[in-house]
């Protein structure tokens, strides 16, 4: 099952979409938001479920879907937590700096909390004041759950996984530093992320096992593909253990979102993966390519994103047809 949130007022109106994308219907008459359904899960599932069934066989009234006019699956959250389930990409960028790896990072997952009172769209521009702040977009996978008590073991956290999407974390790598010297985390480095215009059941998601999701994910920067790394290779933590970890000390409320961190690969040898156009897999951020770039040559070559970029966020099925369509945003000077 595939849904989806049209935009129209604060948080927008559920519907639900057809397998292929072309196609939606109205899902108001059982809930009216996303959030709403998340809230209701053990009823509503199954009379959207139903719903989804009738799409598929054309017996519903149904329209064109069009990804510019979605929003992010759950315009703004009770919560947003992103994880490195990725180890590869922050041992990457501790080397660059020269700072040493902890241990416990392999086997106790990094988190923050990011700010879920607003997100962007799936088109919705990239707003950028000052391309100083040395603006990046981050390629992941990001989980909607239900309702998960405090303290729940990983298989009763990875129960609770209701959709899983995609998910553009728009970094500002220039102000990380200083926030993280102050000893208390993100906060203005971190500007409102975009996920993709439809949120998929695990279920329909071939994909989809043990709690990490397997495919491609293929980030394009101005048409030029950045990065093609396998979401499901060198994932450290899988999303039933990044909800158990946010989920130690409190419960978590239906309709979190968790994030699994930048999506990276290891080259063949376990070393820096390669640009794509060098036969690697490349990357899913720009920071990651910097990094690269400062091991092999010194310095970083490769700007961060300014006005007048454009970057795509997909993943396609073994058919090649888009499974969550696509997130693709404008930077904009404001």
């Amino acid at each position: 099952m595939k849904l989806a949130t049209m935009k129209g007022g604060r948080d927008g109106r559920l519907v639900v979409v057809s397998n292929d994308l072309a196609w939606f219907t109205e899902a108001s008459h059982i809930a009216r938001t996303l959030q709403f359904a998340l809230d209701n899960w053990d009823l509503v599932e199954p009379e959207l479920r139903g719903l989804a069934e009738s799409l598929e066989h054309g017996s519903v009234p149904k329209d064109r879907f069009h990804e510019h006019d979605a929003a992010s699956p759950l315009p703004r959250a009770y919560q947003w937590a992103d994880g490195s389930a990725y180890v590869n990409h922050v041992a990457l960028v501790r080397q660059a700096r020269g700072a040493e790896m902890p241990e416990s990072f392999w086997t106790d997952p990094l988190m923050y909390q990011g700010g879920s009172d607003s997100f962007l769209g799936p088109r919705d521009p990239i707003p950028l004041k000052d391309e100083a702040w040395g603006c990046d977009l981050e390629g992941e996978v990001a989980v909607i759950t239900g309702d998960v008590p405090m303290g729940a073991s990983r298989e009763q956290a990875l129960a609770q996984v209701r959709l899983v999407m995609l998910c553009n974390d728009v970094s500002l790598r220039n102000l990380i530093p200083n926030e993280l010297a102050k000893g208390f985390g993100f906060f203005q480095s971190k500007p409102a992320s975009a996920f993709s215009p439809v949120a998929v059941t695990p279920d329909s998601l071939e994909g989809w096992q043990d709690g990490r999701l397997s495919g491609k994910l293929e980030v394009e920067l101005n048409g030029k593909v950045l990065g093609e790394a396998d979401a499901g290779v060198d994932m450290t933590f899988d999303f039933g253990t990044l909800i158990a970890h946010a989920a130690r000390t409190r419960a978590l409320s239906a309709g979190s979102i968790i994030g699994s961190g930048t999506v990276s690969n290891r080259g063949p040898d376990g070393g820096p993966g390669k640009p794509v156009d060098q036969g690697g897999l490349g990357y899913s951020c720009l920071a990651e390519l910097r990094t690269i770039e400062t091991i092999l040559e010194g310095k970083p070559s490769t700007p961060f994103l300014k006005a007048g970029d454009v970057v795509r966020i997909e993943m396609r099925d073994r058919r090649r047809h888009t499974i969550f369509g696509a997130i693709e945003q404008d930077v904009v000077a404001v």
